[in-house]
């Protein structure tokens, strides 16, 4: 099976459909006109083997990069085109085992909290 993302003027993702590999090859014909949904239609990878990613509802699709990128995670994060992903204005600080790091949009830093710890009972494994 193909699949195939419905986007709009500006290149959002509405909608992803799934179609027969029989119609694989003229999937935008297949979807706009035989079936009538109209619309511009851009095959997406259920598996990422291609544009990246699969399309999901509100993904934009990039020309340029022929990807699909995920919405933005925060306003202040800023997309690299190179590495192809969002990322935040302050790198995240080196991992330390027993540490989660959350983005904190409000003060544009990375919070660090520890995570608990669990403790085994050998005697109930």
């Amino acid at each position: 099976m193909a699949h195939f993302a419905e986007i709009d003027e500006n290149n959002v993702v509405l909608r992803v459909l799934v179609v027969d590999n029989e119609q694989e090859h003229r999937g935008q014909e297949f979807l706009a006109e035989d079936l009538g949904l109209g619309g511009r239609w851009i095959q997406t990878s259920y598996h990422g083997n291609f544009r990246k990613m699969y399309a999901g509802i509100g993904y934009i699709y990039n020309e340029e990069l022929d990807i699909f990128i995920p919405p933005k995670p925060y306003e202040s994060w800023v997309f690299n085109n190179e590495l192809q992903q969002w990322e935040p204005t302050i790198g995240m600080p080196i991992y330390e085992e027993g540490k989660a790091y959350l983005w904190n949009e409000e003060t544009q830093v990375w919070d660090v909290e520890d995570l608990p710890q669990i403790i085994l009972d050998q005697n109930n494994i």
